[in-house]
């Protein structure tokens, strides 16, 4: 079951076509931190982008909307930046180092903890990758080797951000559906939720709905459920909470 008083904002990237960083997002964000003014960012899951300069990023976007940003790596002891933290956000970059980092820093219990007392919990790529049951479903490659594959399990399915079901004329890899068919032939009754660019999952009091900051012309604010095999779509319109 996901985690109870749970108030998630999972979006599936941080930009949709040629928008600013987090510009399509901003208005999604400001309603999930409804009366919250400042919040606490986990970078780790960057890896070309040091910390610092990582956190100054996410800082110039939110300013819009008048967050303070502050990264936990500011901290001499992350578990008290977490268990004080108004809000905590967790960017893109790699799932595996993130989630690596997350074991090192003994933060998957403080986390799990904060969300059950309802501190708003945004993720946008690995930051929603790590929202799930385990990080089997990401797309980014294991560079590192994190202590488990096991995740925050804040909602009791598997996350696919960024789902393209797009396959470019000459190339012979296997498309995202087809890998995510083979996780299905070995966990035919686990759920994955695949979020396209621009859409989000909003999810608060065991309620989730798909949610979208998309302009119209760019693309359909979709997203699939994937399950035994099965193939899905689900829209803004549908009632996802049974899948909480």
């Amino acid at each position: 079951m996901t985690i109870e008083n749970a108030n998630l904002l999972l979006l599936s990237s941080s930009r949709v076509g040629n928008t600013e960083y987090l510009h399509h997002a901003l208005a999604m964000i400001k309603a999930k931190l409804e009366g919250v003014t400042e919040l606490l960012f986990i970078p780790y899951a960057g890896v070309t982008l040091n910390y610092d300069d990582y956190t100054a990023k996410v800082q110039n976007a939110l300013a819009e909307i008048g967050i303070k940003v502050t990264g936990i790596h500011q901290y001499d002891d992350p578990i008290i930046a977490i268990n004080s933290a108004k809000a905590i956000a967790v960017g893109g970059g790699n799932t595996f180092h993130l989630l690596h980092q997350l074991y090192q820093h003994k933060l998957i219990k403080p986390i799990q903890n904060k969300v059950a007392k309802g501190t708003p919990y945004i993720g946008w790529s690995a930051g929603s990758n790590i929202a799930g049951l385990t990080i089997r479903t990401t797309n980014d490659m294991p560079i590192i080797e994190p202590l488990s594959f096991d995740a925050l399990q804040l909602v009791e399915f598997q996350l696919n951000p960024h789902y393209t079901d797009h396959n470019p004329a000459g190339h012979n890899g296997e498309t995202r559906e087809q890998r995510l068919a083979e996780f299905m032939v070995l966990n035919p009754t686990t759920a994955i939720v695949a979020i396209v660019e621009g859409t989000a999952l909003d999810i608060m009091q065991n309620s989730m709905k798909l949610v979208s900051g998309l302009p119209e012309k760019l693309t359909e604010a979709n997203g699939f459920l994937f399950k035994a095999s099965q193939k899905t779509v689900i829209t803004p319109d549908d009632n996802l909470d049974y899948l909480l």
